[in-house]
């Protein structure tokens, strides 16, 4: 055992911690996750739907890591919705993580949100909690990523 002291430490409840302290968490987190792993490449995803006035309508987020795309955010404004933005703003972060030689996507959504959206597009639920938030599911899916995307047919 080494002589080193070791620094008294406590827990800290701070519900308004500042965006520095948060990336403090994240910056050591992924530098252990990259030493053990040895996958640096990283990139962020951060696609918008964008109207005439250039306010944000809609959009996806998430990241590329590890060889797979998470998608933490999609959300489409009411108003938009049923006219193939979402599916749109999915196919195009799919094909970003193939440019980056992902094979896999990973996402979460809730019973009350679009499982069924995402199982139309080739989404399988690999996991739920139940109660999460009380009275609802919340699911866990992910779809393979084949090299390149599916082709579609053309209007003749």
């Amino acid at each position: 055992m080494s002589g080193a002291r070791v620094p008294a430490v406590r827990i800290v409840d701070e519900p308004d911690a500042s965006e520095s302290d948060k990336q403090i968490v994240r910056d050591h987190l992924d530098t252990y996750n990259v030493a053990v792993t040895g996958l640096s490449e990283y990139a962020s995803v951060s696609l918008f739907l964008e109207n005439d006035h250039n306010e944000v309508v809609g959009g996806l987020l998430g990241n590329i890591w590890g060889g797979c795309l998470h998608v933490s955010y999609l959300w489409v404004a009411e108003l938009l919705r049923g006219r193939g933005h979402g599916r749109a703003l999915l196919q195009h972060a799919e094909a970003r993580a193939r440019e980056h030689g992902c094979h896999a996507v990973f996402l979460d959504t809730f019973s009350f949100q679009a499982p069924d959206f995402y199982k139309k597009l080739g989404y399988e639920v690999f996991g739920k909690a139940a109660d999460w938030p009380l009275h609802h599911t919340h699911y866990f899916l992910s779809k393979r990523l084949d090299a390149r995307p599916p082709s579609h047919p053309t209007a003749s």
